[in-house]
């Protein structure tokens, strides 16, 4: 019982990392991931890097072409900004 006591402290320590860190963690990245896959040609979106365009075409090897004002780019679509992109296409809300 005394050597379960010693290493509860140590148990409760990873459990916390897990709650707090690890897990939320993964969620995101399932979220990126899905969002990635979610794509489809004519999205309006921004890339990590800030560089706005839309979506021309999709390629099977996970990247991406962007129409953007320098020119049609090939990006990965990891490179491609979940966060940046909702907000860019988030209804626009109404002043009073």
């Amino acid at each position: 019982m005394e050597q379960i006591q010693s290493f509860l402290p140590i148990i409760l320590l990873f459990l916390v990392m897990y709650l707090f860190l690890i897990r939320p963690q993964m969620k995101k990245a399932k979220q990126e991931k899905q969002f990635a896959a979610q794509l489809k040609k004519g999205d309006k979106v921004i890339t990590n890097g800030g560089m706005h365009g839309k979506v021309l075409e999709l390629n099977d090897d996970g990247t991406c072409i962007i129409e953007c004002g320098a020119g049609k780019i090939k990006f990965e679509r990891a490179a491609i900004s979940m966060e940046r992109t909702a907000k860019l296409n988030a209804p626009v809300k109404e002043k009073k």
